[in-house]
């Protein structure tokens, strides 16, 4: 991915030129972030089902050094509001105003 896992400065002028409006911006690209957020979750469970084992026994539980290494990867990434926003910003969302009639 080339988005940039650390913590950036936005232009607000640049996110709320697609709109017009800043918070109408935000409000898609929170809803995008959350679409990206909730195909992330289900990735990462998805991995770790196949750790699960079918005895709940203390004794028998055990680190699985895979296990760690697809949890720290998910860790890594960046998160879905930077992924969100910059595909905002690069024109790769797509949206649209429900009309009267639509509603």
């Amino acid at each position: 991915m080339a988005t940039n896992p650390s913590l950036i400065t936005r232009d607000t002028d640049k996110i709320a030129a697609a709109t017009g409006n800043l918070y109408e911006s935000v409000s898609i690209i929170s809803k995008r972030a959350r679409q990206i957020s909730t195909k992330m979750k289900e990735e990462l469970s998805a991995k770790l089902s196949e750790f699960v084992s079918a005895v709940d026994n203390l004794e028998e539980v055990f680190e699985n050094r895979e296990q760690i290494e697809i949890s720290k990867y998910y860790e890594r990434m960046p998160k879905p509001t930077s992924i969100a926003t910059d595909e905002f910003l690069e024109g790769k969302i797509y949206f649209r105003y429900n009309t009267e009639e639509e509603a």
